[in-house]
């Protein structure tokens, strides 16, 4: 078997793995509230946890990949991630649960921030698209798998068997890829690890999420939650100009800076990375809010909401494969911001759902919105991976994948918080937990569509505006084998 094919074998066991979890709390986040006694700020940090430490810990990783080797890091985030797993079917409290799942979100991180690096040295630029697509399909699998699967077992058995079943499955991939894979990365002349760099982003990002969650809360905790923002813009302006100077400063100390700024001059990474991050802000919020609309308000069970919800992936993943084959020959701008338009679509369509719609409207909504998704995102990935030299593809499969998890993250609650500019937190809350304990006589269901209306209206803006970044994609893929210094001669000039 050729290598590429080997490599596209193990390390889709990893995305499909970090498919699974980053969607199986969605559909059971109702029961989890109940079951633990949680409010809906913790039931979001349980999905936003999962997702903040794997943001945290991209960069890093991706930095360290460059350095050490891709396929040590890679072995290791299964073990750390399947260590997760255990911690987190063992919790009995929220706090106990949304730490194990930092746990298991620095393991994804550890998995997904190597998978496109190892594929893109591994396979001929003009088969890129078609391996990525693969790739990504995998993760789109596991969303499905783990959506149903959420269903099936909360139908039958307890929520912590929600991660038991990542257990077999990450000691499975553990195994295999320590015996299949083979590092043939280009290792980095520069070393150092930018650790200024990482603690400011990290205290910056964290104190914005925080933000986010405590503004939902409503005006007993806006001091606080305009305090936190504020500081953590700050941390984010401080990291940025620290970054500026020590890239400046590379060629003479031999430090690169944990944001290869240089990438940046690369236009289809910065076009496609910004439409990526754009579409992620969009994109998760509409899931989670469309996963406790059809639960609060049309009645599903969770199985019911995990079936219905196929309908978005299902068409992702008859779409995805044949726009990265397609873009291989043709380009990835077209299906690019195509796909992009027909998501925003799918986003207003959104926006006119209220008490009385029928569930084929949510699932025609849902089937729109996966048409989109497998139009842009594996012409996009390839895009952005064939752009950098390969010397950098670690720190691009990181950052790029880092810029995503912060739009993922933001998202869950930035949808909250709209939410609640229209039903107040308190009614929300109780609207969530009681729907899961079976109390009669729900109230708030009009204030939660009009939020509803809201938010995803307020997110179909948003993910509009990735159209325009888009754009800068190139109609045909290249993947450059200049070193860092070549980037801002050649690439910049193209």
């Amino acid at each position: 078997m050729q290598y590429k094919y080997v490599a596209l074998s193990v390390t889709t066991v990893g995305t499909l793995m970090a498919g699974v979890d980053a969607r199986i709390v969605l559909v059971g986040l109702p029961t989890i509230a109940y079951e633990l006694h949680a409010d809906i700020a913790d039931v979001i940090w349980v999905s936003q946890a999962y997702l903040f430490a794997s943001t945290l810990g991209l960069l890093l990783i991706g930095r360290s990949t460059d350095l050490f080797g891709r396929v040590k890091i890679y072995n290791y985030g299964f073990m750390v991630f399947t260590i997760g797993s255990a911690f987190a079917a063992l919790s009995y409290t929220p706090l106990e649960l949304i730490a194990s799942r930092m746990v298991q979100g620095l393991g994804a991180a550890m998995l997904i921030a190597n998978s496109a690096a190892i594929l893109t040295d591994a396979t001929p630029p003009d088969e890129l698209g078609k391996i990525l697509g693969m790739n990504s399909i995998a993760y789109r699998i596991g969303s499905i798998m783990g959506l149903t699967l959420s269903g099936v077992i909360l139908s039958f058995t307890d929520w912590r068997a929600l991660f038991y079943i990542n257990i077999p499955i990450g000691i499975f991939g553990t195994v295999w890829a320590h015996y299949r894979l083979k590092d043939i990365s280009t290792r980095d002349s520069y070393r150092g690890i930018d650790w200024v760099g990482f603690f400011s982003f990290a205290g910056g990002l964290g104190l914005v999420l925080l933000a986010i969650t405590y503004l939902s809360f409503g005006l007993s905790s806006y001091d606080a939650g305009f305090l936190m923002l504020a500081l953590g813009l700050i941390l984010i302006v401080f990291f940025a100009r620290y970054e500026i100077t020590r890239d400046k400063l590379a060629a003479t100390t031999k430090r690169l800076p944990l944001l290869d700024m240089k990438l940046f001059k690369i236009k289809e990474f910065t076009g496609g990375t910004i439409a990526q991050t754009l579409n992620a802000v969009a994109w998760s919020g509409i899931l989670i809010m469309v996963s406790f609309y059809l639960q609060v308000i049309v009645g599903d069970t969770p199985l019911q909401t995990g079936l219905h919800l196929l309908a978005l992936d299902a068409t992702f993943i008859v779409v995805g494969p044949i726009s990265g084959r397609l873009s291989d020959k043709y380009g990835s701008r077209g299906f690019a911001m195509t796909g992009l338009g027909i998501s925003s679509l799918a986003f207003f369509l959104f926006a006119f759902i209220n008490q009385n719609t029928g569930v084929n409207t949510v699932l025609i909504a849902l089937a729109v919105l996966g048409v989109g998704t497998g139009l842009w995102v594996s012409p996009n990935i390839s895009s952005v991976m064939g752009s950098v030299p390969a010397n950098r593809r670690g720190i691009a499969s990181g950052l790029r994948i880092t810029m995503s998890n912060i739009g993922d993250t933001a998202s869950f609650g930035l949808a909250i918080l709209i939410m609640t500019l229209v039903i107040p937190y308190n009614q929300l809350n109780n609207l969530v937990q009681s729907y899961a304990a079976n109390t009669q006589g729900l109230v708030g269901k009009g204030e939660f569509i009009a939020g509803f209306q809201l938010a995803a209206l307020v997110l179909a803006v948003i993910n509009s505006f990735a159209v325009i970044p888009a754009s800068l994609s190139k109609r045909r893929p290249r993947v450059s084998s200049v070193d860092i210094e070549g980037v801002s001669s050649r690439e910049v000039k193209s």
